[in-house]
């Protein structure tokens, strides 16, 4: 779903077309012991804008394993990772339900395509070369219960208003990608939690088991990922909507104010700096310059989640008709996380053959030549806007730490996109027992990532934030001071606390601040002819 304009960033003399290449695969196998395999229906993922030969959704068969361009490389299939060690899946106890309820997710739709996620990686490698920023952002976890048209409509709106105030302050193109339409599933510390001496799994998202505390919801059941697939077309194609159907004109700049924000700080600089957009469109108007075009009445705007609970993400794989490669489907981006990017392990396998674009989440206990070795295998023909590496190690660690993985890279002459998670690095317990991140502590580890850009001469591409559009009190602090008294009036998150959408707000414009000061630099240097 690039909901938008085709037109914008195009990164096409820059990107190289040729097919993956593969590196070897180990023989260890933790995961086949319940597993067996299934041959893969060809179907194939179809850009609506790109029409077939034969005016099919079905291509002509394609061979199954990805051919190897690395001398020596191993093969990948659509369930080569079966064989490697699978860390944070569930232990489904009926695996006759478990391979009926993928045979049927199979028989489904694409919930994108793969043309989407390429025009993706194109935006993402202006992103990589500093002439584009990336804004990505949404829900720590989607929950079946607060699904709603109202809640999907708030994220989407903070999203543009933050979009169009790093778009003014960086005067670069912004790239919207939500957590959205398939965030479900989350990798969690602890196998098992304890509460009054009674011990039971984890909750691990809405799409393995339930978050209420008792044996039947605890127990992973395959049917619930049939209604997140439900769920996330569903929501995909109201932002669909959203993003084409008028909603998101820039000619509507001033009417994206949220009701509970409208009257309070950042509400009225949102205001005074839609109003200069106004204006700024009245004056094209009279000049006779249109605004009418797709890009003044439409945005792009893609999904994206943790690519965590493989049976799911393979069902939903399809071959793509216009270039034989594989695309995961559920989402136009994915990431490994930090759990589960082992070098040697099932979900770095899987990700190897998929031609998404991919984000790697880093925490200080990357080791520099392991991030080397890591884009390596996810992208070995070094094709700019493929790679995503998204940093979250807190502000001490940030200027500590990233340096030596901005080095690496460059010296391995790798090209990613560097984006800064200040959330994850940041998790406190509040006095209440509470989980809570402090917005001044985000705000240190998002200025330790530009500064550490800035000290390498690096490009800082992005922000990767949990944020919602509703009007919950999860993080303390901001402008308007969320305390520790007032996290329980409206503590909604099922896993990490979000900023919400005043404090959401406050940053951007602070990381505009920061992009316009850069941009200013920049353009300096270029007039002295350094």
């Amino acid at each position: 779903m690039a909901l938008s304009n085709s037109s914008a960033l195009s990164a096409k003399t820059i990107l190289q077309n040729n097919s993956l290449s593969l590196l070897p695969s180990s023989s260890s196998s933790l995961y086949q012991k319940k597993t067996h395999f299934r041959s893969l229906h060809p179907i194939s993922a179809v850009h609506a804008a790109e029409p077939t030969n034969n005016n099919s959704v079905v291509a002509e068969k394609l061979p199954k394993f990805t051919p190897s361009v690395a001398a020596g490389a191993g093969r990948w299939s659509i369930e080569s990772w079966k064989l490697k060690k699978a860390l944070q899946l569930p232990d489904y106890p009926n695996e006759e339900e478990l391979e009926a309820v993928l045979k049927t997710i199979e028989s489904f739709p694409p919930i994108v395509f793969a043309g989407e996620a390429r025009s993706l990686e194109e935006r993402l490698a202006e992103a990589a070369m500093g002439n584009a920023f990336l804004l990505q952002g949404g829900d720590c976890a989607e929950s079946f219960k607060e699904f709603s048209a109202n809640n999907i409509r708030d994220t989407f709106r903070i999203l543009l208003q933050m979009g169009v105030v790093l778009m003014f302050g960086g005067q670069m193109p912004v790239i919207k990608v939500g957590r959205m339409a398939g965030q479900f599933a989350k990798p969690r510390s602890d196998a098992f939690e304890e509460k009054n001496g009674i011990k039971l799994p984890s909750y691990k998202g809405d799409n393995i088991n339930g978050d209420v505390f008792d044996e039947k919801s605890r127990i992973p059941d395959p049917q619930r990922m049939i209604r997140a697939y439900c769920q996330a077309a569903a929501t995909l194609n109201l932002l669909r909507s959203f993003a084409t159907g008028g909603y998101a004109a820039m000619q509507r700049v001033t009417q994206w104010n949220l009701d509970f924000a409208e009257h309070s700080e950042q509400g009225d600089r949102y205001q005074e700096l839609a109003h200069r957009v106004d204006e700024a469109l009245g004056f094209m108007a009279a000049a006779g310059l249109t605004i009418d075009h797709p890009i003044m009445t439409t945005t792009e705007f893609w999904t994206s989640h943790e690519c965590l609970l493989l049976p799911y993400e393979q069902a939903l794989t399809r071959q793509d008709s216009t270039s034989g490669l594989y695309y995961d489907c559920s989402a136009h981006m994915l990431w490994v996380g930090e759990r589960t990017r082992q070098l040697d392990g099932a979900h770095v396998e899987f990700l190897r053959g998929i031609a998404n674009p991919l984000g790697i989440k880093v925490s200080n206990k990357m080791d520099p030549n392991e991030l080397v070795k890591l884009v390596e295998i996810l992208n070995p023909q070094n094709k700019p806007g493929r790679i995503t590496v998204i940093v979250r190690m807190g502000a001490e660690n940030m200027r500590v730490k990233l340096p030596h993985l901005v080095r690496a890279v460059r010296r391995a002459g790798q090209v990613v996109t560097w984006v800064c998670d200040p959330m994850h690095g940041n998790t406190i317990k509040a006095p209440c027992g509470l989980k809570t991140r402090a917005f001044d502590a985000i705000l240190a580890e998002v200025r330790a990532f530009f500064d550490v850009h800035e000290q390498e001469g690096s490009h800082p591409g992005g922000i990767h934030l949990e944020m919602t559009g509703q009007n919950v009190t999860e993080c303390i602090g901001g402008s308007r001071t969320v305390t520790y008294d007032d996290l329980s009036s409206r503590y909604h998150t099922h896993c990490d606390p979000r900023l919400n959408a005043s404090q959401s707000l406050e940053l951007a414009f602070i990381i505009a601040e920061r992009l316009r000061k850069r941009r200013i630099g920049t353009q300096r240097l270029l007039s002295l002819g350094l």
